[in-house]
């Protein structure tokens, strides 16, 4: 899932997979997040999880112990149950989709 393809039958095309089967899709948003922005400031916890899916910028995942960094084109699956929160991680706006999605 890391590189663009030109799939068969497609003329000037490229495509790149992001995520397979996860679960039921609860919702769907997108967010624009500014220098030094993200949130929330205290990590938080739910029953659903997050896809995050970058279209421009960087983001700054923080899970549990771990810090994730997901650049564009590019995508994160957070486990809600466990501490997390999203920041930008660029010196100009971040653009993410977020999809949140009940766990299989």
């Amino acid at each position: 899932m890391n590189e663009f393809i030109t799939p068969p039958n497609h003329v000037n095309f490229k495509a790149k997979r992001l995520f397979g089967e996860m679960g039921q899709i609860i919702d769907g948003s997108v967010a624009y997040v500014d220098l030094n922005g993200g949130g929330p400031i205290q990590r938080h916890t739910h029953e659903h999880n997050h896809l995050f899916i970058v279209t421009k910028g960087e983001a700054r995942i923080e899970v549990g112990e771990e810090t994730i960094i997901v650049k564009k084109d590019e995508s994160y699956l957070v486990n809600g149950k466990v501490p997390h929160a999203v920041w930008n991680n660029c010196s100009s706006e971040t653009v993410m989709i977020g999809i949140s999605v009940k766990g299989l």
